[in-house]
């Protein structure tokens, strides 16, 4: 089929993205599905900073890709093969599901999966096809999910059944957002009731985390950024306190609030500056979850005698640690109760024409989460 789509075929076009245009808006063709695979009408999609990262270049990308990676819509189509899907579902389309028979998908740690790891890599779906075209030149897979597009063909892997009654422009956010900054509470941290935590950046997987935390019964949760324009919302959604990340006295302060430091420190954004703050505020024996991810080059620098002495844990948490196909319905289950309010999340809502200027918005920090509509 003829679609619209956004491909991106060149990495670390200069801002402001508005005029660079890393996102060409373009005709492109969709095959399929083949066996295994499912078809979905793509109805929302998150902008995310893992896009606005791959846009600038700081991991890399097989080009020319149409890009998203996080999205929600409903089956359309299914390939000879697939039984736990049927034409009008309603999906979640995440990316962090696995093969199903290595030994980190047989550990139930599916994002650690090295075979799908290596097809992301080369751009194709977890069954190593390719699905996208234009004018006969290949087109790759963002994540084997390509969520910037109209249709995207993918594997029943990166999908999720979702309740009919939850908007889908809500449940897109569920695909990486909220089940990155949940899910690294809930499995890598494991956060206790009583125990005080610290969050480092408060866009919408930082403040995924704040509604998880309070879910879990952190006392103290300490929401930290640079931008104080954020900070009364994350008040509503459960930070007891919210601090400056530019604070000359942040340490400080944090420790006095909490007896010695923080049992968890989140980091959110992927800075190295942050960074250094989350160990420094983390009590001994306590843990640090690097969540951000920054350029692939990055090296991050800690005093390593300290780490030893005060036994503190440096943790890396990959989309929440999740194990899709059981994190994401109880999460959707959490939403219609009202206890994970994922709604107040959503910025706006855009047309593919806008996307560029949305990337800017992003890098400025002046939204949480922009959803694309592909279908209007």
């Amino acid at each position: 089929m003829r679609m619209t789509a956004a491909v991106m075929y060149e990495q670390g076009l200069p801002a402001p993205y508005a005029q660079s245009r890393p996102l060409r808006i373009e005709e492109v063709d969709l095959e399929g599905p083949g066996e295994g695979e499912v078809l979905v009408e793509v109805r929302a999609a998150g902008l995310c900073h893992s896009d606005l990262s791959q846009v600038a270049g700081l991991r890399k990308r097989t080009v020319p890709v149409v890009m998203g990676h996080e999205g929600a819509g409903i089956v359309r189509e299914v390939g000879r093969g697939v039984t736990g899907f049927a034409p009008g579902d309603h999906v979640v389309m995440t990316v962090g599901s696995g093969c199903g028979h290595c030994r980190f998908c047989i550990g139930r740690r599916p994002v650690l999966c090295d075979e799908v790891g290596t097809s992301r890599a080369r751009g194709l779906l977890m069954n190593g096809e390719r699905r996208l075209s234009r004018d006969g030149r290949a087109l790759f897979h963002h994540s084997g999910v390509s969520s910037f597009a109209q249709y995207a063909v993918t594997v029943p892997g990166t999908l999720v059944k979702a309740d009919r009654a939850i908007p889908l422009d809500i449940a897109a956010m569920f695909g990486c957002a909220v089940v990155t900054g949940a899910g690294c509470v809930f499995n890598a941290a494991q956060v206790c009731p009583g125990q005080n935590i610290a969050i480092f950046g408060l866009g919408g997987v930082g403040l995924c985390s704040v509604m998880a935390a309070k879910i879990a019964g952190a006392s103290e949760i300490i929401g930290i950024d640079i931008h104080e324009s954020k900070f009364p919302l994350a008040k509503e959604l459960g930070c007891t306190r919210t601090l400056s990340a530019l604070d000359p006295t942040l340490v400080q302060q944090v420790k006095e609030l909490t007896n010695g430091g923080v049992d968890f420190a989140f980091e959110i954004s992927g800075s190295k500056a942050a960074m250094t703050s989350a160990i420094a505020v983390t009590c001994k024996g306590g843990e640090v979850i690097g969540v951000g991810l920054g350029s692939s080059t990055d090296l991050y620098q800690y005093a390593h005698t300290a780490l030893v002495a005060e036994e503190k844990v440096l943790r890396g948490s990959l989309m929440g640690s999740c194990v899709p196909e059981r994190d994401l319905p109880l999460y959707l289950k959490y939403y219609l109760e009202g206890r994970l309010p994922v709604q107040r999340l959503k910025s706006s809502t855009m047309g593919f024409e806008d996307l560029n200027h949305g990337l800017d918005l992003l890098e400025k920090g002046a939204v949480l989460r922009q959803l694309l509509l592909p279908n209007g």
